[in-house]
């Protein structure tokens, strides 16, 4: 028997989501949108709450959540505005349960505590100016001088560049190795030959901090090497199966949104003398908003669950991702058509919905990407090896 019934946990979690982003975010969120730029003292009161430690374990300064819990959280926050969710993707879900996962205890300690408490911000340096879903033909290189390793290059489209205080960064050791010269270390802002920028002009998460990072000789400790040398490839392959999970969660809450707007609209509009809702292509639109965000929500849950027994769940977070994000689009799309003309407009959020849902489809692995993915599985020529890790509540994970 499934059962599909929330917790306790589950809806207070989402309770409490719901109600920060009704008291901290909605009544500000156009302005931010307009005026573009982040809000640091906002991601300060979701560490307050907890929220930037949702699945890290109490034992490392976390709230402990299981994956159902987190992804609610994930939908609620995205419900409000996409700049709030990403910060459990790369906070949470890119770098810190991948210290969490890979790091020594020293590492977890150091690093990890003070992101899960919400007292650092951290994010992921992956994608650089000309590459992105090719990972292994990263640019940025490492080399090892005695005790430390010395750094050079440069990475782009990072959320959180300017304002983030940890970093969890990736550069070869040795291009010609492609995918097995990949390393992985943890930085610090402040460090010589560091600097970061922000990429201004965005299509959409305009209340959210994009930027650049740029490396000019910098020295890395050897203990803040995380993993061992060569490992950097599926280190950032298992921290993007986390994150892959939060893009998805936020894309089921931002279809959300757009249903609820459009709700609300075709009781408020009338023509031909009733509701639009009346009307049945208008009712269409929103039925099949209504099904792809149920379908997306329930993906979603099968791989919280898969997460929450320790089982691996690629396939299954790939397919979510996929699915939730191609739908976030579309629901934004027909929420901007029910709408009418004044969905062209911002005084209605479903323009901001539009923008923010496209960038979905492109980071955490395109929506051609997850396309050949679920074509492999499907066919047999893609099988995963069932790498188990710790089952919720985990103090932490097994390597890989």
């Amino acid at each position: 028997m499934i059962d599909f019934s929330l917790t306790d946990e589950n809806r207070l979690v989402r309770q409490s989501a719901r109600s920060f982003v009704e008291a901290e975010i909605l009544p500000s969120i156009r302005e931010w949108d307009e005026q573009g730029g982040a809000h640091p003292e906002v991601f300060a009161r979701m560490g307050e709450m907890g929220f930037l430690g949702g699945p890290i374990p109490e034992a490392y300064g976390g709230s402990g959540l299981d994956y159902i819990s987190f992804s609610l959280l994930c939908e609620e926050l995205e419900r409000g505005d996409t700049a709030f969710r990403v910060v459990q993707s790369v906070h949470v879900g890119l770098n810190s349960l991948t210290v969490l996962q890979w790091g020594t205890e020293e590492q977890r300690q150091r690093w990890l505590v003070p992101q899960a408490r919400g007292e650092k911000l951290a994010t992921f340096a992956l994608t650089e100016p000309g590459v992105g879903t090719d990972a292994g033909a990263i640019q940025t290189t490492a080399r090892r001088e005695g005790d430390h390793y010395v750094l050079n290059g440069a990475k782009q489209w990072i959320s959180l560049a300017d304002i983030a205080d940890h970093f969890l960064l990736f550069a070869t050791m040795d291009r010609a190795k492609k995918h097995k010269g990949v390393t992985a270390f943890l930085l610090k802002r402040g460090m010589p030959g560091l600097t970061t920028g922000t990429i201004h002009g965005k299509l959409g998460i305009r209340a959210g901090n994009t930027g650049l990072i740029t490396l000019d000789n910098v020295r890395v400790p050897v203990e803040d090497r995380l993993g061992e040398e060569g490992e950097g490839f599926v280190i950032a392959m298992s921290a993007i199966d986390q994150g892959r999970f939060t893009v998805a969660a936020g894309a089921v809450g931002l279809a959300q949104a757009c249903l609820d707007a459009s709700l609300k609209y075709a009781h408020e509009r009338e023509t031909f003398g009733q509701q639009i809702g009346q009307h049945q292509l208008v009712k269409q639109m929103i039925a099949n908003m209504a099904k792809g965000t149920e379908i997306g929500r329930l993906l979603v849950w099968q791989a919280g669950a898969l997460k929450n027994r320790g089982l691996r769940n690629t396939r299954e977070t790939s397919l979510a991702k996929w699915h939730a994000t191609e739908h976030s689009v579309q629901a934004a799309l027909d929420a901007i058509q029910i709408h009418g003309a004044n969905g062209y407009s911002n005084e209605f959020p479903v323009e901001r919905y539009l923008r923010n849902s496209k960038a979905a489809v492109i980071y955490e692995g395109t929506s051609q990407l997850h396309t050949l993915v679920q074509g492999d599985y499907a066919l047999g020529y893609r099988q995963d090896k069932p790498i188990r890790c710790e089952p919720w509540p985990a103090q932490g994970f097994e390597r890989g």
